[in-house]
């Protein structure tokens, strides 16, 4: 027997969930559902978006709503047109095997005489925004007076928004006897206060904590300072070359910069926000469902009713100020039973933030670097030579231009020819951060000398640098021709003009002190530094470069000062 109809769920309505996949009800769901099927009592449940709240609410709804009856039965209201259309797509999922039945979203920025004709047709359940509601029954369009069931989804989020008195509005024309739902991610005054004024007797039901994080997700925090922020974002998003996420932003102007730039520099991404039209807002979220769009940046509001399963990392490029707005856009990652990354990058002005999210939400921080150039590139690289190991060739369609292609490359040899291959493929990611620095935030100033993964690093120099025209990609080639392997933690490198900087794992500082006499770069000998401390290297910046070279230049002119004496003696 089904899981679902243990609970007290229709035939009809589990042969549609059993398509989408639905074995077990989920708590909210596994809470909630009896108790709509057998009671009439008011239900306020606290839940976080992704725990299946849709339907938990409509399954209820759809299986006790009379189809003989061809007037508005239930209203559900929601705080945006995307969760609205949202909601009414998963309602005509659910009801695939229900015959007659009627669903309508109406909502703002769609044409309202469409919304209209479908009323006086006749409807069974209406999704609605509380302004585009509002409308239709000033219209004398759409009649409340026997809808026996209300739902308020998002409460929280509808009264943040200014709704109240369009939700006090719409509530007080519907019968007193109805039974209302509401459903909220946390219990503000606002949310207590309507539930107070248009609630009787309500059970009251809460899925774990309110403020409790997915055990699935790990938050990690990258400390920059703010003029480092938009770097820090775009290093991110380049360390993980298969990132599907979305970057959060306090505002609309911000969400509009930044998904400026990431296009500009030929990152598939797009912003959402409250300045598009519906159907620009659609056609990018159609494009980001699809994963046409890797990087979605967006507004809190904006993101609302943005339902996609594998979203691999939430970014908040600016933290919000209450922490369950944090844990709120943190579960859009780590769904279906999938691991997930939520990143905050902040500054040190925002540590109290930190640690109020960390004690409400029941979670923990993991400081992270900024990537380096090197690790980003390195990242870069293998994802491109895994794509080349795994593409399908069609033999077929490539036969007749092979004979083409092997005479204008014969010349090369297959080094040259995968050097070239790479170079074409991955130059950009070269270019950008061939010289990048490290960034650093005001309060990290010392480099740990243990890794995440607790191996000890030893630091030396080389005589090659970007005089020699060298590169980070050629300081890890002669480590590893040195070690003969590929798989020895490196760790930082920094490139002056002659000579380099870097770390290795410390088991192998022996064995690179004896092999790497026999490595050359280009005709150079490579005579390797002593040990030395990272953080203690000469020349950390130019303005050292510059004192040092200050005190040479006085040196040599107080020798020939004292030269020109001696000769008047």
């Amino acid at each position: 027997m089904s899981a679902f109809k243990e609970i007290g769920v229709n035939n009809d309505l589990c042969k549609a969930i059993k398509e989408m996949s639905f074995v077990n009800p989920t708590e909210v769901q596994e809470q909630s559902i009896p108790f709509l099927l057998t009671d009439t009592r008011d239900l306020i449940s606290l839940a976080q978006t992704g725990t299946g709240k849709t339907a938990a609410f409509g399954l209820p709804i759809i299986q006790k709503t009379q189809l003989k009856d061809n007037y508005v039965q239930s209203i559900i209201l929601c705080p945006t047109r995307e969760l609205c259309i949202q909601i009414c797509k998963d309602l005509e999922t659910y009801s695939k095997y229900v015959s007659g039945i009627k669903i309508l979203s109406v909502y703002g920025g769609a044409n309202i005489e469409t919304q209209i004709k479908s009323l006086k047709k006749g409807v069974h359940i209406i999704v609605g925004t509380p302004g585009r509601t509002k409308d239709l029954i000033n219209r004398r369009v759409l009649k409340l007076e026997l809808v026996n069931k209300v739902v308020l989804d998002e409460a929280d989020e509808m009264l943040s928004m200014g709704f109240k008195d369009d939700l006090d509005f719409i509530l007080e024309r519907t019968k007193t006897n109805r039974q209302t739902m509401l459903f909220s991610a946390t219990m503000s005054k606002e949310v207590k206060s309507i539930a107070k004024r248009y609630m009787k007797d309500a059970r009251e039901i809460s899925v774990s904590k309110i403020n409790s994080g997915a055990k699935n997700i790990e938050h990690h925090i990258y400390n920059v300072s703010s003029r480092n922020k938009y770097e820090a974002l775009k290093r991110i998003a380049d360390f993980n070359p298969n990132i599907y996420g979305i970057v959060f932003c306090r505002t609309k102007r911000h969400t509009k910069e930044i998904a400026n730039k990431f296009m500009a520099e030929g990152y598939n991404a797009d912003a959402i926000h409250g300045d598009l039209s519906q159907s620009q807002r659609d056609e990018v979220m159609q494009r980001f469902r699809n994963k046409s769009l890797e990087i979605l940046i967006a507004t809190d509001v904006a993101a609302r009713g943005l339902d996609v399963d594998d979203i691999t990392h939430v970014i908040n490029y600016s933290l919000p100020d209450d922490p369950e707005v944090y844990i709120h856009r943190s579960g859009r990652t780590g769904r279906a039973g999938k691991s997930g990354i939520s990143i905050a990058i902040s500054n040190d002005s925002e540590k109290r933030k930190i640690k109020s999210i960390e004690k409400k939400g029941g979670i923990k921080f993991y400081n992270k670097e900024v990537p380096t150039g090197i690790e980003i590139c390195s990242n870069q690289l293998y994802k491109l030579i895994d794509k080349i190991e795994n593409v399908e060739v069609d033999e077929k369609q490539i036969k007749p231009f092979l004979d083409d292609i092997y005479k204008r490359l014969e010349w090369l040899d297959r080094d040259e020819l995968i050097k070239r291959f790479v170079s074409a493929e991955f130059n950009r990611f070269l270019n950008y951060y061939k010289e990048s620095n490290k960034l650093q935030s005001k309060r990290s100033r010392k480099s740990d000398k243990k890794r995440g993964n607790g191996k000890s690093l030893a630091g030396f120099s080389i005589n090659i640098g970007r005089k020699h025209r060298a590169t980070p990609i050629d300081i890890i080639s002669i480590i590893n021709r040195a070690l003969k392997s590929n798989d020895i933690e490196i760790g930082k490198i920094e490139l002056n003009r002659y000579q380099t900087f870097f770390e290795i794992d410390k088991d192998f500082a022996d064995k690179l002190k004896s092999n790497i006499k026999k490595i050359d770069f280009r005709g150079n000998e490579i005579i390797l530094g002593s040990s030395i401390d990272f953080e203690e290297m000469p020349f950390r910046n130019g303005n050292d470069r510059k004192k040092s070279r200050r005190k040479i230049s006085s040196k040599k002119r107080s020798k020939k000062k004292k030269k020109k004496k001696s000769r008047f003696k």
